[in-house]
């Protein structure tokens, strides 16, 4: 992959550290899209052989992250790159099925897949029936599509009116099966990757539609098993005597301070570990913290902090749950911009980029952060970059970053 013609390399010029970045502006392949921007971190976007490779293109001023983006494809072995206009999606919905390469996202119209044959077309593979939706609007299917553990099924947060319709839609019938509808914002629906009919939610912020107030979250990780009901991970108050953090909610146009005086309000950016048994998530202004499964939902259940760090915005864990990759974006604080490794093992950290560019203001409702993760097994990390003044995919082979870790 990294020797093909689609990719360049950059050197950060304070740790050394080497990027492989696709479309270079010293390359002789055009770029297909003024943004290219690399998968949220919950969803692979490689195929299991690295020949190829799904990724996000927007065309400002095409909406934004929620409805403005569509996918673009690199073929590794004939080096070709293209992009689907067809395949406008919802929210983060696209999922890569690595055997094959062929993609999945999610639309008003309901879930649709292509292949990288250059031949296919999108496909149409379901959605809910007219009964389940009546005459409102669909705004999303699922916040990023993620895979049962029998391979079956794709989560479903949707957002349809103003209810959260919490279930999954079968790959094989292309129906929706609702486990529970709540009218508050639940998202970033995530299934458990090894523990069936498991799914790890997140209680959003709520912007009322009509009034435009805000109500901040009160607690951010819930769980929900088929058959069951919506149950926090932490059910009581892990505030300390005298516990008092002020935040911002920088999604938001106008953005405005709010006192949290619980630190569930303050948790965020949540994921599975690869076995299944832990939930990792960000504790904003703290650090990354993680809670074994096995305690989940009962009082007894306490975070652990795996790696301080204040500023943190976003990160993923490998698979193996030794190291760590985070990106740092305080809207306030754009000189603190930075993505890093941790290599939990020997407590050492390097900056894959030590010091990220803003992006310019016409990409800005696309959501873009580095957001990065790791791919092919945990050998690479991806992610997105605007050191070369545009946004891009950018590829670090995990070798390069334990070797300055060790």
């Amino acid at each position: 992959m990294t020797k093909s013609r689609l990719i360049g390399t950059w050197t950060d010029p304070q740790s050394g550290v080497v990027s492989h970045i696709l479309t270079p502006p010293e390359g002789d392949i055009a770029r297909v899209a003024p943004l290219q921007q690399s998968f949220y971190y919950i969803n692979q976007s490689l195929s299991a052989d690295g020949r190829y490779y799904w990724f996000y293109c927007a065309f400002p001023p095409s909406n934004d992250a929620h409805t403005g983006r569509c996918l673009g494809l690199a073929d590794f072995q004939e080096e070709s790159i293209r992009w689907f206009p067809e395949t406008a999606f919802s929210a983060a919905s696209p999922y890569v099925y690595p055997a094959t390469a062929d993609v999945y996202w999610a639309n008003a119209q309901g879930v649709w897949t292509l292949s990288v044959d250059p031949q296919s077309s999108p496909r149409r593979m379901g959605g809910f029936a007219v009964s389940q939706v009546g005459n409102r609007p669909i705004k999303r299917y699922a916040t990023h599509f993620t895979r049962s553990p029998d391979g079956k099924y794709f989560g479903i947060d949707a957002g349809v009116g103003g209810d959260t319709v919490i279930g999954k839609f079968s790959l094989e019938q292309g129906q929706v099966e609702t486990w529970q509808t709540v009218q508050r914002i639940y998202n970033h629906g995530q299934f458990n990757p090894v523990h069936p009919d498991l799914m790890l939610l997140a209680q959003e912020n709520y912007v009322n539609p009509i009034s435009g107030e805000y109500i901040p979250k009160d607690n951010r990780l819930w769980l929900i098993r088929k058959g069951g009901q919506l149950t926090p991970v932490y059910p009581e108050s892990l505030a300390s005597e005298g516990y008092e953090k002020t935040s911002a909610n920088s999604h938001l146009v106008d953005p405005v301070d709010c006192v949290r005086k619980d630190p569930r309000q303050l948790h965020g950016h949540e994921w599975w570990s690869a076995d299944g048994e832990y939930i990792w998530y960000i504790h904003y202004q703290t650090g990354v913290e993680r809670v074994p499964l096995s305690v989940a939902g009962p009082t007894e259940a306490q975070p652990e902090l795996m790696w301080p760090h204040e500023t943190v915005s976003h990160a993923h864990s490998s698979p193996c749950g030794n190291y760590l990759v985070l990106d740092s974006m305080p809207a306030d604080a754009p000189e603190c911009h930075h993505v890093r490794f941790v290599n939990l093992k020997t407590q050492r950290s390097v900056d894959i980029v030590s010091h990220m560019p803003q992006a310019s203001k016409a990409l800005h409702p696309y959501h873009m952060h580095p957001h990065p993760h790791f791919c092919v097994g945990g050998h690479y990390v991806c992610y997105s970059t605007t050191v070369h003044g545009a946004a891009d995919v950018a590829f670090v082979r995990v070798a390069d970053l334990l070797a300055a870790t060790e």
